[in-house]
C-alpha cells in the first residue's frame, strides 16, 4: 500500500507542479478544470493545501484513500492534506473548489478544536443552502477582480467558510482521525517550520534537527511525498512570499529583499530569476499588466 501511494502524481492544483498563484489560495468552479478532463479527475494528491470542493448542482462521486461516496447538490467535501483523491462529475456539474495552501489553514484555523480539516468529511448545507450559495460566489468573485483589500476580504471569507465545517464538524460524534504515518507527520512539521522561519534562510539541517530526523530523511521525505527537495520546498514558499509582495503591495524590490531576509537586493533578483525565469521587476510589470 505505501509503495503504491508512491506512485501516486503530486499536483499544486491538477495537472500542475507549480503554484499558479501568488495568493496562499485558488478559487475555482468546478467545470473550469473538469470539463478539461471529460469530468473525471484521475487519482492523485496534494503535498501542502486542503480543498474544499462545494457541489451546488449535478453530482459528484468522491473516491478518498480509497472510500467512495456520491455527493449531491448542497454538499461540501473536505480533502486533507496528503490524502489520496480523485472525482468524477456528471456533466450538468455545478459548484466551487476551494485550495487553500496548508500554512495559511495553519494560521487561520489554529483555534479550531477536533482538527476537522485533517480528516476528510462531507457535510450537508441543509438551512445554510443560501448562505454557502453566497459565501462561495462571494469567494469566486473576490478572487477573480482585483480590488482593494482584496486580501483582507478573502480571508474573512475563508474564515466564515471554516468556522462553519469546524462547527458542523463538531456537531458530529467525536471520531478518531486517520493515522498519518510518520513520513507525513514530519512533512507536516516541516512545513510548520518553513512558515516559521523562511524569512531567516536557515540551513535544511536546522529544520530536520527540529524535526528529529536527519537532513538524508528529511530530503528523501521530502521527494517521496511531495515529489521536491526540502531546499525546493523552503525555495518554493519564499519565492511564493516575494510574488505576493511584488503584486500586492506598494514595495520596492529593496524592500521586498530585505523584508524576506536578503542580505543584497542583487541577490533576491538573482535568486527569484533562478526560481521563476523572470526578475522581479519584470514579474511586477507583467503581473499588473495582466490586472
Amino acid at each position: 500500500m505505501a509503495q503504491a501511494a508512491l506512485s501516486v502524481p503530486v499536483f499544486k492544483l491538477y495537472g500542475e507542479t507549480a503554484w499558479p498563484t501568488p495568493d496562499l489560495l485558488h478559487c475555482e468552479s468546478i467545470p473550469a478544470r473538469s470539463r478539461l478532463h471529460d469530468w473525471q479527475i484521475k487519482t492523485h494528491r496534494h503535498a501542502d493545501l486542503v480543498q474544499f470542493l462545494y457541489v451546488q448542482a449535478g453530482r459528484a462521486q468522491v473516491s478518498i484513500e480509497g472510500q467512495a461516496r456520491q455527493l449531491g447538490p448542497g454538499t461540501l467535501q473536505v480533502v486533507p492534506v496528503m490524502s489520496i483523491h480523485g472525482f468524477r462529475f456528471s456533466e450538468d456539474i455545478q459548484g466551487c473548489i476551494l485550495s487553500l495552501a496548508k500554512p495559511a489553514l495553519d494560521a487561520m484555523g489554529a483555534g479550531v478544536q477536533g482538527q476537522p480539516f485533517d480528516r476528510p468529511g462531507a457535510y450537508a448545507a441543509g438551512s445554510d443552502r443560501a448562505h454557502l450559495d453566497d459565501l462561495f460566489a462571494r469567494l469566486l468573485d473576490e478572487y477573480a477582480v482585483p480590488r482593494a483589500e482584496r486580501e483582507l476580504m478573502l480571508h474573512a471569507l475563508l474564515g466564515a467558510l471554516l468556522v462553519w465545517v469546524a462547527r458542523r464538524a463538531g456537531e458530529r460524534p467525536q471520531q478518531v482521525a486517520s493515522a498519518q504515518s510518520r513520513g507525513q507527520q514530519h512533512l507536516a512539521q516541516f512545513s510548520r517550520l518553513i512558515e516559521r522561519h523562511f524569512r531567516t534562510h536557515r540551513p535544511i539541517d536546522f529544520y530536520a534537527q527540529a524535526i528529529g530526523v536527519s537532513t538524508a530523511h528529511l530530503n528523501a521525505l521530502c521527494r517521496q511525498l511531495a515529489g521536491r527537495s526540502a531546499l525546493q520546498l523552503l525555495n518554493q514558499r519564499l519565492t511564493l512570499e516575494g510574488k505576493r509582495n511584488l503584486v500586492y503591495t506598494a514595495m520596492t524590490v529593496s524592500e521586498v529583499a530585505d523584508s524576506l531576509g536578503f542580505s543584497e537586493p542583487a541577490y533576491f533578483s538573482r535568486f527569484f530569476k533562478r526560481e521563476t525565469g523572470c526578475t522581479p521587476k519584470g514579474f511586477r510589470l507583467q503581473r499588473r499588466g495582466q490586472r
